[in-house]
């Protein structure tokens, strides 16, 4: 019997608040399937489920918060028998209810049958079989009928006074607002920041790369496109930090336990900014395979879902490195800070135009500063500055991404 948990998407994550169940016991699911939506610090998340199988029972409420790791469900694999179910009583085993009086206020006995001789209340015989049903002790009612007879409307009102109140609904907790939203995320941010350089032997390396003939081959490309299918810079950044990652395996992968694990795949995590404050890093899925159209409607669709709050869990929990991208404007250089587990951050700032030495003269010409912080127990700077030499290479030849 496999258990589906609440994931961790992310170093800066502790726990999540299950908002939905997309699922009910006896669904059939497959690997990716949307089974849960979560609520993080950074958002509401479309859980997946990595497994095919079929639920068997759902064992959180939606509206509980729950940490990282803790089990929601339980899910049966293919080709698994059902769990075991408690057999139901056989009416031989079936012991009747003992009766409990239904006068308001009064302590909960059994009622019993008068003793022979005992006075016995004056009733119709409608309202004796209600008080047998019921559980009603006619001996302590006072009747309202012909000469203070037992009605049948007397041990109904008798009964309806001792019935317990249904328990009132827990009042939920209010929504946060978007300040406090935005604190818990930056609280969250900071958490995660600290644990890297705390934990994390960083080294830093930056170059900067003359852009001019990408910038020129993207208007190129641009001129031909419709305005919803033009590409961004940033695309030529992912495609060539992606392809890179593939050279040099050692800067993509995660540092778990006490030591290295390379990806078998190279998924880019884009730092995305939040319009409210705050980031998010949901990633790109085996980038170096992808044509830049297809990756650049991949990355269009990703920031929009994350600034809406609408990413799914394997976007946040994927990310093999990361690139985080200025634009422009912005800054002349970014030198990141590693996303633990992951052991490798590349940093693009602003195209700046400055002078340049081109074939023995002195022109000005775009430039992009390119920085490496990486993980110095998974590579050292040697390879981290021939990663930056491949990059450049490929942002040099365009054409070739």
């Amino acid at each position: 019997m496999g258990e589906f948990r609440m994931p961790s998407l992310g170093a800066d994550m502790e726990d999540g608040t299950l908002v939905e169940w997309k699922v009910k016991p006896g669904d059939v699911v497959k690997r990716g399937d949307i089974v849960a939506v979560v609520e993080t610090q950074k958002g509401t998340i479309e859980v997946e489920i990595f497994e095919d199988g079929t639920v068997e029972a759902l064992l959180v409420e939606p509206g509980r918060k729950v940490p990282v790791g803790a089990v929601l469900a339980r899910v049966r694999g293919v080709g698994q028998a059902p769990a075991p179910s408690v057999a139901a009583p056989t009416a031989a085993t079936v012991q009747p209810p003992t009766a409990a009086p239904l006068t308001a206020g009064a302590p909960a006995r059994r009622v019993e049958a008068p003793p022979p001789g005992a006075h016995r209340p004056r009733a119709s015989p409608a309202a004796r079989a209600a008080a047998t049903r019921l559980g009603v002790d006619l001996s302590v009612l006072t009747g309202t009928g012909p000469g203070g007879a037992l009605t049948l409307a007397d041990v109904e009102r008798a009964a309806q006074a001792r019935a317990p109140r249904a328990p009132e609904a827990p009042t939920p907790p209010p929504a946060p607002t978007p300040e406090a939203r935005q604190q818990a995320m930056r609280q969250a941010i900071a958490a995660a920041m600290s644990r890297s350089k705390r934990e994390i032997p960083h080294y830093y390396l930056d170059t900067r790369v003359d852009v001019g003939r990408a910038m020129d081959w993207l208007r190129e490309q641009n001129a031909a496109r419709p305005v919803t299918e033009r590409l961004l810079p940033a695309v030529l950044y992912l495609k060539a930090v992606g392809l890179s990652a593939r050279e040099f395996p050692e800067l993509n992968g995660t540092w778990v336990d006490g030591a290295f694990r390379p990806a078998k795949a190279v998924h880019v995590g884009m730092v995305v900014s939040l319009r409210q404050g705050g980031i998010v890093v949901p990633a790109l899925h085996d980038v170096p395979d992808k044509p830049l159209g297809t990756l650049m409607r991949e990355l269009g669709d990703l920031i929009q879902r994350a600034r809406r709050g609408t990413l799914r869990s394997s976007e946040l929990a994927d990310s093999t490195l990361t690139v985080t991208s200025l634009g422009d404007p912005g800054a002349d250089r970014v030198l990141g800070v590693i996303f633990p587990p992951q052991v490798a951050i590349v940093g693009f700032g602003s195209v700046r135009e400055a002078p340049w030495v081109v074939e023995g003269r002195c022109v000005p010409r775009p430039l992009v500063t390119v920085s490496l912080a990486a993980d110095h127990r998974a590579s050292d700077g040697h390879r981290g500055a021939a990663f930056l030499s491949h990059v450049e290479r490929l942002l040099l030849e365009p054409e070739k991404l």
